[in-house]
């Protein structure tokens, strides 16, 4: 018998896992239709011995010391500020935009105050802001809108941002000074020995038992458990009773190549040639030193894995459906990016994960399969050593009359 049927090894799947195995004591199987843990934040080594990151890449960065220190259990840091620079008008140049973009750009020597009112001159006043597009040129203009924002959104979102909500692009500031990172939060790092290394620590618990390979709806009817945590799509999980929410989709290309520097900086981003959006290259997130690199390109997609929900209206208002549903169904716990239908980063999936854990921990617990506890829907999202754990040893289901290859027997 467990207490708990995960569905889904990435952060909220792993996060619950174990609080809910090392705090509560409670014993927890986790299902995922992937032949590892980790999600979409799953790295391994290629051929040539080079970290890569296999779904894109995963930059860590948050606020929250909360969220922080409790990965920190888990893993040590590689201190790591991202940059990503720009192709545009045949120069690579800061994204996001700053002093250094429009001086190199136009070919002007601006300072801090003169690139302020070069923005106020160029913006658009806009009395709502509504899209993505309005979001942009009211603080850049028509023409940086055009040379950085509009064609990057329409191939990775296969819609114009004026068809967009205002929550794509109000993400990605604009600066009056040389500060070049992407991101400013006060926490920024990369686990030092990469992000499956610490889901295998976050997982050890002996309470803890995986099941890769493996559709939960498999084994739901077979293997007694007395709730749900789940991680997946919301309207698969109800056979898609109001139809299928859209998701956008990547292709990825890795490429290894003899030399130990590919390009400039971590991300280059095309924002109007070519059919990819950006070319990662890896060592700049790993530190890895190695004779040779390896690069992804990243080519969006209409179908394929989700990956991330469409922000439209007519969306929401499908989701709300599926969250009326998901609100009225017992003894299930929908927590995540793809149950929630919303874009989160890591860091906020993590946040969300830990909230959850403190609900279900102080709510009374049922005797009895049948009897299961009212879920609750996951919550909108806030330097220690590391602990040395043993590596991971994936279970073989033993226990559970397994057949070794990760799959329960009949």
């Amino acid at each position: 018998m467990f207490d708990y049927l995960i569905v889904g090894a990435g952060f909220s799947g792993s996060v619950l896992a174990d609080r809910l195995a090392r705090e509560c004591n409670k014993k927890v199987l986790i299902v995922d239709t992937r032949n590892h843990i980790g999600g979409n934040a799953y790295d391994c080594y290629d051929e040539s011995g080079l970290l890569i990151h296999k779904y894109g890449p995963h930059i860590f960065h948050t606020n929250s010391r909360e969220v922080f220190e409790y990965l920190s259990q888990f893993t040590e840091w590689r201190r790591y500020e991202h940059r990503v620079i720009a192709s545009v008008d045949g120069q690579l140049v800061p994204i996001p935009i700053n002093l250094d973009t429009i001086n190199k750009l136009y070919g002007l020597k601006l300072t801090s105050f003169e690139v302020e009112e070069f923005f106020k001159s160029v913006a658009e006043q806009k009395e709502y802001i509504r899209t993505s597009e309005d979001v942009v040129v009211s603080k850049v203009g028509r023409e940086l809108y055009e040379k950085f924002f509009r064609n990057y959104t329409r191939k990775q979102w296969g819609l114009d941002p004026s068809e967009l909500d205002k929550s794509v692009t109000a993400r990605v500031p604009t600066r009056t000074n040389r500060d070049d990172r992407y991101f400013t939060d006060t926490y920024q790092a990369m686990p030092l020995h990469g992000y499956t290394r610490m889901f295998e620590r976050m997982l050890t618990h002996p309470n803890i038992k995986i099941m890769l390979n493996t559709d939960y709806r498999e084994i739901q009817n077979i293997i007694p458990y007395r709730e749900m945590i789940y991680s997946g799509p919301v309207d698969e999980f109800f056979n898609y009773r109001f139809g299928k929410l859209p998701y956008r989709s990547l292709e990825f290309k890795h490429e290894t190549h003899n030399m130990p520097k590919y390009q400039p900086e971590a991300v280059v981003n095309y924002p109007n040639e070519h059919l990819y959006t950006r070319i990662t290259e890896f060592k700049y997130l790993t530190g890895q030193e190695h004779s040779k690199t390896s690069i992804v390109y990243e080519f969006p997609r209409a179908e394929g894995d989700p990956y991330y929900p469409v922000p439209r209206p007519e969306n929401a208002e499908v989701y709300k459906k599926y969250k009326a549903l998901a609100d009225a169904t017992p003894g299930v716990h929908f927590v995540g990016r793809l149950a929630t239908y919303k874009y989160y980063n890591m860091d906020q999936v993590v946040a969300q994960a830990l909230t959850i854990y403190k609900q279900i921990s102080t709510q009374p617990q049922e005797a009895g399969v049948t009897e299961v506890v009212q879920k609750k829907m996951a919550p909108d999202i806030t330097l220690p050593p590391a602990l040395e754990t043993p590596g991971l040893a994936l279970s073989k289901l033993e226990s559970l009359g397994g057949n070794g290859n990760g799959k329960a027997t009949s």
